[in-house]
């Protein structure tokens, strides 16, 4: 009996030692299931973190694209107003010239002094010349100048009387102007060739 009590002690033992490796194993696997639970939670809590943040930034773009199709309606309804009356600063200016023309021609009839109304004439137009200086409009100077294309519109030449008159201008047909430096018509000349 010692055999079979030592034998059975032996598998006694031997159950013992499986047992005890399966609720490791159980033990194992509940611990790995209950990491994995926990894990799980832990990318949940990141998902519904990340999805908040996805939704605040979607909110913020959406605001700022509303805030600049806003901005960029007022900048075209500005602009359209202002060039609709950027011309009233210039024809309210104006309107004293006119002032001077219509009391002008309201005296021209009964005048009898015909250095009277060439000097009234030369009033009107220094006024309006003055007018055109306000505006930032300047005549281009172009006769006895040597050409330039940039400022000048040749429209006939001529022969010259002197080596010295060669490639200038001799004859201003009609004045040229600039507008701030900008070219806004072209002298148109004659030039000595």
């Amino acid at each position: 009996m010692d055999k079979n009590t030592h034998k059975s002690q032996e598998v006694d033992k031997q159950q013992e030692k499986e047992t005890k490796k399966e609720e490791t194993k159980a033990t194992k696997t509940q611990k790995n299931t209950q990491q994995a639970q926990t894990d799980c939670q832990v990318l949940e809590i990141k998902i519904k973190e990340l999805e908040d943040k996805l939704n605040e930034q979607n909110d913020r773009y959406l605001r700022l694209a509303a805030e600049y199709d806003n901005y960029r309606k007022r900048t075209l309804k500005e602009k359209s107003d202002l060039i609709k009356t950027a011309g009233e600063k210039v024809l309210v200016d104006l309107l004293p010239v006119i002032d001077d023309f219509d009391l002008a021609l309201e005296h021209i009839d009964k005048a009898s002094d015909v250095e009277a109304l060439k000097e009234g004439v030369k009033l009107i137009y220094n006024h309006f010349q003055k007018f055109l200086t306000q505006q930032g409009v300047e005549e281009i100077e172009a006769l006895g100048k040597p050409l330039d294309t940039d400022l000048h519109e040749a429209i006939q030449q001529m022969p010259a009387q002197s080596d010295e008159e060669k490639g200038k201008i001799v004859k201003v047909v009609q004045k040229g102007y600039k507008l701030n430096d900008k070219v806004i018509r072209h002298a148109k000349v004659i030039v000595a060739m």
